[in-house]
């Protein structure tokens, strides 16, 4: 239950933001939302006037509003009738419902009955708003259906029936298709109305504090009236609990809960306990400011893939006073270290160098200067939250760190899974950063770019252990890079490179697991036989594209061709690569003896640090993929520093 008490604390500090509409990409909006409050998509806007009477009303194409609800209507399904307070779909608020074709349950009382008792007892209620009154006043003649049709908002057909869907038939005789049927709804039965009186201030009601706080204490007295105190779980505090939680967690027509017990004559709990309060009695008060406080933060903050919702927020300590406010901002654990380092648009960043020092040197300001926004008593929570059906959310992942530890972990893993990368752009560009390679991008390089999203979010759920609570690199991850790393005509040469570096940065992490270090600059006193064996390919692979750009030959090399074999039988695989280079050597003793040279001789160094015995067909592990990146990346930046010509752009060590 600590989660539940993270985001109640969450709730709590930040009450200052409820109903304070935010957007987010898209211009999608959200809002911290009121205790006893939902979300409802409206199809239709009817204003009323300072005298309680229709002034006008306008479709919507959907528009998300912020309804008051109580436990029973927000669980509503079916055909059990639960009004929502005060907005709500037709069968509810239009008195001549049925007049106008409307087919409702037949019972004693009506759906609308129901509704206007609901709302009058508000009204009449010492919580009661003006604002109310006033829409109730209206809604009371039972006219809302008569006054849409005679407004054209609503449309009849010959007998004043509702047309509930438009047929291309109505066309000759109505002429075009009316707004309402592309306002989102399936009906003209089923349409939701959202109401609002004429403010000065043009505050509508669904926006008004004042109607959320009136609802909010007129509810509450009702919940007091009508249940017992009980002891709730989370706070451990005497309360009204609550056995219907609320639902739309991760977006509008989200149906899973987080927590429900509706099992009354299975076996979820017969046997061990009586009732489900025994199992565990939450607060409504919890229940609610709990759960909307962690929809506003996956609106504001979550990262959802496959409807997995991955969160980070950060949260004062139990000695933060309630008036302040929640730091909610905190380093994503699955970002990329450029995620880290900077705040301003891809474009705009200074990419870090490719150097370990100058990086860890950032980074270490970079997590300083979060925990500088973060006080010494703020705590940081993480959060995976996924569903197996409809009806039913889990958490799969939480953790609940002081703050020194979190930024520590993040640190640990963007020092220790770092390696060179270049599959970032800059004025369409490829750049070089150095980092740890983000969630998503590890994905790509263990399954590669086509794998869709819930092998994905499987990945990511299966990494963010080994961030936050220092796991081992699961091995089949490793493998499946490694794997994928060793075949790379099976990919274009853009994607492979890419896959290669993530790779080496997997592979440089699982080997500090085992106290050993390894480095993007080559290690020339190295003698493991997988690094060696990795330099022997990426020597291979330069020397040969040499050749091939001087003929301006675009074809991959021997190298890469074999490189899947060459990872399996190295040292059967290098006599034939051998075989194969001979050609290019001699083309480039005629062209450049020195370039020649100097190629012939660091393969002659390379194979001279061989142990006995170690030049064999063992398959190779994930150490010859440093060997063969550190190397390549060798060769090519002294080409690159020299700018010498064709004849000596790689001249010979010392």
């Amino acid at each position: 239950m600590s989660w539940l008490l993270q985001l109640y604390k969450t709730y709590q500090v930040n009450e200052q933001a409820v109903g304070i509409i935010e957007k987010k990409y898209e211009d999608r909006e959200y809002t911290l939302l009121p205790v006893a409050h939902t979300t409802q998509n409206a199809h239709i806007e009817v204003v009323i006037d300072e005298d309680g009477d229709f002034l006008y009303a306008q479709v919507l194409n959907k528009a998300n509003t912020l309804i008051p609800a109580t436990d029973d209507s927000a669980s509503r399904s079916g055909s059990k009738v639960a009004p929502y307070p005060l907005h709500d779909k037709l069968a509810y608020v239009a008195g001549d419902f049925e007049k106008y074709g409307g087919n409702v349950k037949k019972s004693k009382i009506t759906p609308y009955q129901t509704y206007i008792s609901n709302l009058e007892e508000w009204v009449n209620s010492p919580y009661g708003n003006e604002r109310v009154r006033l829409i109730y006043e209206y809604l009371k003649k039972g006219t809302l259906i008569e006054d849409l049709v005679n407004n054209s908002k609503l449309i009849t057909d010959k007998n004043d029936n509702l047309i509930e869907k438009w047929k291309a038939e109505y066309e000759k005789e109505l002429g075009e298709k009316p707004d309402i049927f592309s306002s989102g709804t399936t009906d003209q039965f089923s349409v939701f109305v959202r109401f609002t009186t004429y403010s000065p201030d043009g505050i509508p009601v669904w926006r008004d504090k004042e109607v959320y706080k009136s609802f909010s204490d007129f509810y509450e007295s009702q919940i007091k009236e009508s249940k017992e105190l009980d002891t709730c779980f989370v706070t451990g505090e005497q309360a009204i609990t609550t056995e219907r939680h609320t639902n739309k967690i991760r977006h509008a027509a989200d149906k899973a809960k987080l927590i429900s017990s509706n099992d009354t004559s299975g076996f979820t709990y017969r046997g061990k306990f009586k009732n489900s309060q025994e199992v565990a009695a939450i607060s409504y008060e919890v229940s609610q400011k709990a759960h909307n406080a962690l929809k506003w933060l996956i609106h504001r903050q979550g990262k959802s893939i496959d409807n997995r919702v991955f969160l980070v927020w950060g949260i004062a300590g139990d000695n933060q006073s309630t008036s302040g406010s929640a730091e909610l901002d905190a380093p994503d654990p699955m970002g990329d270290p450029i995620d880290i380092l900077f705040s301003e648009t891809i474009e705009a960043k200074k990419f870090t160098p490719d150097t370990d020092k100058p990086f860890a040197k950032e980074l270490n300001k970079a997590i300083d200067g979060y925990k500088h926004n973060l006080t010494s008593d703020s705590n940081i929570n993480v959060l995976t939250l996924d569903s197996a059906t409809t009806g039913r959310l889990a958490v799969l992942y939480y953790r609940h760190l002081n703050t020194e530890l979190y930024l520590q972990r993040i640190k640990d893993w963007h020092t220790d899974c770092a390696w060179e990368h270049r599959y970032r752009k800059l004025n369409e560009k490829f750049v070089s950063f150095y980092g740890a390679p983000a969630t998503r991008d590890i994905a790509f390089a263990v399954y590669g770019s086509r794998a869709n999203e819930k092998v994905v979010k499987g990945l990511m759920e299966r990494i963010l252990p080994c961030i936050i609570d220092k796991q081992n690199i699961p091995r089949d991850i490793l493998r499946s890079a490694v794997q994928r790393s060793s075949n790379p005509v099976s990919m274009e040469k853009w994607e492979w490179e890419k896959t290669l570096s993530i790779t080496c940065a997997l592979a440089r992490k699982s080997l500090l697991e085992k106290k050993e270090e390894w480095n993007v600059a080559l290690n020339k006193e190295c003698d493991d036989r997988n690094y060696l064996f990795g330099r022997l390919l990426a020597v291979a692979d330069v020397l040969e594209r040499s050749v091939l750009d001087d003929k301006e030959e675009n074809r991959a090399t021997n190298a890469i061709r074999y490189m899947n074999s060459f990872s399996k039988q190295p040292a059967r695989t290098w006599l034939t690569l051998q075989s194969n280079l001979q050609p290019y050597q001699a083309r480039l003793w005629t062209r450049s003896p020195k370039r020649a040279a100097f190629f012939t001789k660091l393969i002659d160094d390379i194979a001279d640090k061989f142990k006995d015995g170690d030049f064999s067909d063992i398959p190779l592990t994930q150490e010859y993929l440093l060997g063969l990146y550190s190397q390549r990346k060798s060769l090519y930046t002294k080409k690159e520093k020299e700018g010498a010509g064709k004849d000596d752009s790689i001249k010979q060590e010392n």
